[in-house]
């Protein structure tokens, strides 16, 4: 069986891997010169770290620079509170792990780059199908040495919520739509802030503070669209948002030089209804772009490619259907809890509606903290590797 797989993010670098470990011919498509880009997904959940763990990649992951987190803190202009707390979560892997994410998939692309049946072509973007009757056959692809194409069993589109090939294949996802977008830049981290990873909420703001070890990586929330209105206001109305919501940072926002110190996110909440033609699939960001809450979008995506490694390892390329069957349930899930944070505590907070006097600490109810816990851990119908 050969594959190709265009685009080399979570889902698609560890679909190849797995399925090079199985001896598929598989050539995966990457359409920049490297991984190296900022601000991108990057919190590694234990149902990853076991993932990885069954492949014997877990000592190497260990190895990169990373931050764990335990837990979940929300901090409100009353104090702090402490949501869940991933202590305890059975499966060896009881911490959310924060490293970068071309970290992550250089780790990946190298282990897969061990088996002879892989191949990886950077600077190569996929733009179209080759298709025999109903059925795909492979793709087209773009690099500086002109147009080519790439013949194949199965075709996986795994290139994001931008998905060129999804188009190609006349897929269309299904817009569930979300309240804010994300504006992303950096700070110093000095001794005396914080250790912990929080969520501040405040009357009509919103900020994620992420501990980066020598560095804050900061996520403004902003209402959806608004990045404009932020940029005419000039950067002096962010910095003064983010020096009263964290006080510690007041003398540092000054750092914030322009808006050319900040990536704006567009938030998108969408799945599609199908997935597949035949010898072909949608997984990850191109199936189901997930809003950033929970953090949970790079899990999904290698969730996703664990399954389809299981299911065509075992069935082949005609079991595009069954990855479907098998992966939609926990993306609606996911989905729809994503939309109850974002309708109940995250467009409230923008709108400044909510009203946060005092928060209970929920990792103290133990009921409610096994079951945040082990959605936020393990998530929906966790995924394990059948080829080892």
């Amino acid at each position: 069986m050969r594959c190709v797989i265009a685009g080399g993010g979570p889902a698609g670098a560890m679909l190849a891997l797995l399925l090079a470990r199985a001896g598929v011919e598989v050539t995966l498509l990457e359409k920049h010169a490297d991984f190296l880009r900022d601000f991108r997904g990057d919190t590694i959940h234990p149902s990853t770290l076991r993932v990885l763990d069954e492949i014997g990649l877990a000592e190497a992951f260990h190895r990169i620079p990373h931050r764990k987190a335990y837990g979940l803190t929300l901090v409100t202009d009353t104090g702090a509170s402490r949501l869940a707390d991933l202590r305890g979560l059975r499966g060896g892997y009881d911490y959310i792990a924060f490293v970068p994410q071309w970290d992550f998939l250089n780790l990946l692309t190298a282990e897969a780059a061990k088996y002879p049946s892989f191949r990886l072509l950077m600077n190569a973007e996929a733009n179209g199908l080759i298709r025999d009757g109903g059925t795909v056959r492979g793709l087209r692809y773009h690099d500086k040495d002109g147009e080519h194409e790439l013949r194949a069993d199965l075709t996986v589109a795994a290139d994001g919520r931008g998905s060129t090939l999804r188009v190609a294949a006349g897929l269309a996802p299904v817009e569930m739509g979300a309240p804010m977008d994300v504006v992303w830049f950096r700070m110093p981290r000095e001794d005396g802030d914080p250790g912990e990873t929080f969520l501040r909420v405040s009357t009509g703001r919103l900020l994620v503070a992420i501990n980066r070890e020598t560095y804050w990586q900061l996520g403004y929330v902003i209402p959806k669209g608004g990045a404009e209105r932020l940029r005419a206001a000039g950067i002096e109305e962010l910095r003064h948002h983010v020096g009263r919501l964290l006080p510690f940072l007041a003398e540092r926002v000054t750092l914030l030089g322009s808006f050319d110190d900040v990536s704006v996110l567009t938030v998108a909440l969408n799945r599609l209804r199908r997935w597949y033609r035949p010898g072909f699939l949608c997984i990850g960001d191109a199936a189901h772009a997930m809003s950033p809450v929970f953090g949970v979008g790079i899990n999904l995506a290698v969730q996703d490619a664990v399954a389809t490694a299981n299911l065509v390892l075992k069935h082949g390329p005609s079991a595009v259907a069954a990855v479907q069957r098998r992966r939609m349930f926990p993306t609606v899930v996911t989905q729809f809890a994503q939309r109850v944070a974002q309708k109940r505590l995250i467009a409230p907070a923008l709108e400044g509606s909510l009203r946060l006097t005092r928060v209970p600490e929920l990792a103290r109810i133990p009921v409610i903290n096994r079951l945040t816990r082990t959605f936020i851990g393990n998530g929906v119908r966790p995924e394990h590797v059948a080829s080892r």
